[in-house]
């Protein structure tokens, strides 16, 4: 889990509370289906990444009310006159039910289901709004940083990168959320040592120009900070003058690590100091490029022949910057009562949505490549050379396994790009990966509009 949010089980709309009351009163607490999924991808996405899976497990099987947190919603005046046996649920709340889902890593596409809720109604509806905001951003983060990664690898050599964001997250939370789902994309680490903390994640950390300003002169800095650190020292170059400091590097006579460049004409620079490193002998020292960076940017860099061995990157991932959210929903599918199975869905413009509860198949060709995806509803038949992407995670509230660690997630990753065709890659064109609805849930959907209508 990220750092202990405090009264987390109040981090929900007040409207998820207001129909459990409402479905309390009524005795109306049937088992449904709600499922998670996005209509649509960002106008510049080709795929996302499932991230926030195990954050969402470990919130559904440890979710209770204190004393305090009912004693406080007692005192709501949306909750006033609500009988108190209600609260007595809420006192005694324990998830129930069954979740299925992707796994952690794993590739979706819109009206795929990420997560599966299948409860009674009061519990699933309750875990609406903790479930969104962490799938939803960490599937954001991570999608973007898979961009990054594909960037920086273009012209076929792996480059370190270091997700560097956390002073320009929305929020601490988010600050060590985003270094998770960076890291679960591909990235070697970060600078957040609360996430390297909370997840094992590598931490990265040089200094800052305030080192700099801190001592008389360039020089002097340089020197500081190599006493301390003379295994792993790397020069941030470009405080004042990026000629003058490297050569001030250089004065200093030992052997570094790297130089750090932040700012200016990052390829001109970049090929400027690789040349001055390479003349005076310092052929294994790196070069190190920061400064406002994303995919596109990297690209860019790449494609020009740029000699760098790493990049750090911030704000741009931290924050999805060209796609800064991501509009996941949560909707309930299906209801069963009596035994009987009551499929249900929506159908205003633009916010339509497939009921029933539902499979999805990868269907692959001979050499494993992704061919297609399947939507089906559960009892279907498997398409053949398929693989189910939706998995049992919780069963009556409990584990059904133990979930991947993050090291495994971050594998699966990188086993989903092996399979991937390639021009879902591109970063600066649209490519649509097929997604197919089988006829029996398009004839379901046409047949409950035509009765609703």
């Amino acid at each position: 889990m990220p750092p202990q949010i405090p009264h987390v089980s109040l981090l929900v709309d007040l409207y998820e509370l207001t129909m459990a009351a409402g479905y309390f009163r009524h005795n109306h607490n049937p088992t449904v289906t709600f499922e998670l999924f996005i209509r649509k991808l960002p106008p510049n996405r080709n795929y996302l990444i499932a991230a926030g899976i195990e954050q969402s497990l470990q919130y559904i099987q440890n979710l209770r009310f204190s004393d305090e947190e009912i004693d406080y919603l007692k005192a709501l005046p949306s909750l006033q006159g609500i009988e108190s046996a209600f609260f007595d649920y809420l006192s005694s709340f324990r998830f129930s039910g069954n979740v299925y889902g992707l796994e952690e890593g794993s590739l979706f596409f819109p009206q795929e289901p990420v997560l599966q809720i299948q409860a009674p109604l009061i519990e699933a509806q309750i875990l609406e709004t903790f479930l969104l905001t962490t799938v939803n951003f960490q599937s954001m983060i991570a999608s973007k940083s898979a961009r990054v990664v594909h960037a920086s690898q273009s012209d076929g050599k792996k480059r370190v990168l270091m997700e560097f964001g956390s002073r320009r997250a929305h929020g601490a939370g988010a600050s060590v959320l985003a270094a998770r789902a960076a890291y679960l994309a591909g990235f070697a680490g970060t600078s957040n040592v609360l996430a390297g903390y909370e997840y094992g994640i590598p931490v990265f950390g040089t200094t800052a120009h305030s080192w700099t300003l801190a001592f008389d002169s360039e020089q002097e800095a340089f020197e500081k900070y190599r006493e301390v650190f003379p295994d792993n020292t790397i020069y941030l170059i470009d405080t004042f003058d990026i000629d003058r400091a490297i050569q001030k590097a250089l004065n200093i006579g030992k052997d570094f690590f790297g130089v750090r460049i932040d700012s200016g004409n990052l390829e001109e620079n970049s090929k400027k100091v690789r040349k001055i490193l390479d003349e005076n002998g310092y052929t294994n020292s790196k070069i190190v490029l920061s400064g406002d960076l994303n995919e596109y940017k990297i690209d860019q860099l790449v494609t020009a022949g740029t000699p760098v061995d790493a990049f750090g990157v911030g704000t741009q991932v931290a924050t999805s910057a060209d796609a800064p959210y991501l509009a996941g929903v949560y909707k309930l599918v299906e209801r069963n009562e009596n035994g009987e199975k009551i499929y249900r869905a929506k159908f205003s413009e633009d916010k339509k949505m497939l009921p029933g509860r539902k499979q999805v198949y990868r269907i692959y060709d001979d050499f494993g490549k992704m061919l297609s995806d399947e939507i089906q509803l559960v009892d279907e038949p498997e398409p053949a050379n398929s693989e189910p992407l939706l998995k049992p995670l919780l069963e009556n509230g409990f584990p059904v396994h133990a979930l991947p660690t993050l090291e495994k997630a971050r594998v699966k990753v990188q086993e989903q790009f092996q399979k991937m065709p390639v021009e879902l890659q591109a970063i600066h064109r649209k490519v649509e990966y097929p997604v197919g609805v089988s006829g029996r849930i398009m004839t379901l959907s046409d047949n409950l509009k035509n009765d609703q209508n």
